[in-house]
């Protein structure tokens, strides 16, 4: 089942967000919503979309300070997040957000996701598959040949480890075990930078080899 799925980068860190809707429906949900929510509201506004799941795949500042305003403009849309980053959303020290000085306080999980939890939004199936190692609990989300996956693979890199709980031995593993056994065609839409695949990540990234 092909998906629309439209990147929006918030500065000032290139984060990337994504609206994610089927063909000819109006049903949406945003991934990781940045520091420029307006660019979200916008977009969607202008597709004639209706925004019914925010889905963060971890706690850090950059992706979730759009929350609260998708939140107000969307209050029916349920928040998720994986449970073991749940405490980041309201926490500034933990997301860290208070290290630059603008402290980001995000609205609660309306729901947290364990390890291969399935959720139905807006008529698309997502697995959450939880890699932590550049959060505690990180998720991506995993399905329509696609993942939706935060800081944990990027195009010939991997996600930071040196943040607290990080850990480098966690998130390779993690990637092997629930990455890199998808299909080689996967579609990889990373929280930063451009889109990959698992096949050219198994093949090419220097993290990997």
């Amino acid at each position: 089942m092909a998906l629309n799925v439209h990147c929006i980068v918030s500065q000032p860190f290139d984060e990337n967000s994504y609206v994610v809707w089927l063909p000819e429906q109006t049903e949406a949900i945003v991934v990781d919503p940045g520091f420029e929510p307006e660019k979200i509201l916008s977009f969607v506004q202008r597709q004639g979309l209706e925004v019914v799941a925010l889905l963060n795949t971890h706690g850090h500042a950059d992706h979730i300070a759009g929350n609260e305003a998708l939140k107000q403009a969307y209050p029916r849309a349920p928040l998720l997040i994986g449970a073991g980053d749940a405490p980041l959303l309201r926490d500034p020290m933990l997301n860290l957000s208070a290290l630059f000085g603008e402290p980001i306080v995000s609205p609660p999980a309306d729901r947290t996701l364990r390890d291969g939890e399935v959720v139905q939004l807006a008529g698309q199936h997502w697995e959450a598959r939880w890699i932590p190692g550049h959060s505690p609990g990180h998720v991506v989300f995993v399905g329509h040949g696609i993942v939706l996956g935060g800081d944990v693979l990027f195009r010939g890199s991997i996600g930071r480890y040196d943040f607290p709980g990080g850990s480098l031995e966690q998130l390779l593993a993690g990637i092997r075990r629930h990455l890199l056994t998808l299909p080689a065609t996967t579609e990889v839409y990373p929280g930063h930078g451009p889109s990959t695949t698992i096949g050219h990540e198994a093949t090419t990234n220097p993290y990997l080899a």
